[in-house]
């Protein structure tokens, strides 16, 4: 069986904001033909995860569209991920960034951010 989800490592949750720490399994199915020779997380796959993990938490409802997502630094086979999840209950859009984890010197690279709108319940 294909895997299809991160293994996540640490939960850190406050009522607006979730902060999952993910190791990026090297054997995840989306590898799978992007790229031959230098595999990359597919950005639907960053996106589609910080979808279900703020639907698990919050209970948004019907995906209305996206904002301002940008892909700055590929996530990698392997790679230890902090996804960051802010709910704003008042406008009904969940922001999202995917960084590297802190090294010794606690500096971060920010692969991946945006917003997803859904519609208001």
């Amino acid at each position: 069986m294909l895997k299809r989800a991160p293994q996540v490592i640490s939960t850190q949750y406050q009522a607006d904001q979730i902060i999952l720490t993910m190791w990026i399994d090297p054997e995840l199915a989306d590898f799978q033909g992007h790229f031959a020779g230098y595999p990359l997380l597919p950005g639907v796959t960053q996106i589609g995860w910080a979808q279900v993990f703020g639907k698990e938490f919050w209970q948004p409802r019907v995906f209305a569209g996206m904002e301002n997502v940008k892909f700055q630094q590929p996530v990698r086979p392997g790679d230890t991920v902090v996804l960051t999840l802010n709910w704003a209950s008042d406008t009904s859009k969940l922001s999202f960034w995917y960084a590297s984890a802190p090294d010794i010197e606690g500096k971060s690279v920010i692969h991946t951010s945006g917003r997803i709108r859904f519609l208001p319940a």
